[in-house]
């Protein structure tokens, strides 16, 4: 992708703190699950959390590690995972930092906040969007991909909308789907989902469907930060079932259709996407 030495220099840098941030995932994660009272919360977030550690050890962070071996060997599609994987640790964090207890791991979970936006921010300085949307087959079913990522945004912006329209008319508090959540941390999901998740999905759709070549960056990372986070989802809803939580439903019927829309559309972009740009 024709980088110039200021352009490898923080190459470089990214790697070295992704590298620092797949290790911290990795030692986060183990520990969250061998000590079974780690987290000094309530049942529901115990669980919430133990899940998370379990799709961030045994999925996040080896996919993460590969990314960066592979990407190394000048793979676009391995950069582009990459930072869907950075979105998806920095999502994670935040709710673990802003969502749970004083605990042991407290402070690696703090660190993991601003190393992965620097990776991030790093990263983005060496995308060539115009490279990479030129590595896109003329027959990549952009039109689709990008509706499929503006009913994900606008249709969970759009329950988050009504839920909170609704307290502030009636006083029925929100929900947070089948995840059964105190309150505070329900606001917590809010928040994310509002500020960051369904913005994202929405401006890689119009990017997408716009052909610009940032589209194609956008798209394909919020499809992997989105595919990964819905397995978070998965796999919390069966850990707070199993953990005998009132209320625990352990399934989302919903869920076997978001997550196969997902990879579908992930699928797509991967296969029309070009070793080179010829």
């Amino acid at each position: 992708m024709g980088e110039t030495q200021t352009g490898t220099d923080s190459l470089r840098a990214a790697r070295l703190v992704s590298a620092v941030v797949a290790a911290l995932m990795a030692v986060s994660s183990a520990v969250g699950l061998w000590i079974p009272d780690l987290y000094r919360d309530s049942p529901e977030i115990g669980a919430e959390l133990r899940a998370y550690d379990l799709v961030t050890l045994l999925l996040a962070t080896p996919l993460l590690v590969g990314a960066l071996v592979v990407e190394r060997r000048g793979s676009a599609g391995a950069r582009l995972v990459w930072l869907g994987l950075l979105m998806y640790a920095g999502y994670n964090y935040a709710i673990y930092v802003f969502g749970s207890s004083f605990n042991d791991m407290f402070l690696v979970h703090v660190a993991l906040l601003p190393l992965t936006v620097a990776a991030a921010v790093l990263l983005f300085r060496n995308f060539d969007a115009a490279a990479v949307r030129r590595r896109f087959r003329p027959g990549t079913p952009v039109r689709s991909i990008s509706v499929v990522l503006m009913l994900l945004g606008l249709g969970l912006a759009g329950m988050w909308v009504f839920y909170s329209l609704r307290f502030a008319v009636t006083g029925a508090l929100p929900d947070e789907s089948q995840l059964v959540l105190p309150m505070p941390a329900v606001h917590l999901a809010y928040v994310l989902d509002l500020a960051f998740f369904a913005p994202a999905c929405v401006l890689a759709s119009v990017l997408l469907w716009l052909r610009d070549s940032w589209g194609f960056v956008l798209a394909t990372a919020v499809l992997v930060f989105g595919a990964l986070y819905q397995v978070n989802y998965v796999v919390a809803l069966v850990f707070q079932a199993r953990a005998g939580i009132a209320g625990a439903r352990g399934f989302d019927p919903a869920e076997p259709f978001v997550v196969g829309v997902l990879l579908v559309a992930l699928v797509a972009m991967a296969v029309n996407l070009r070793r080179d740009s010829r």
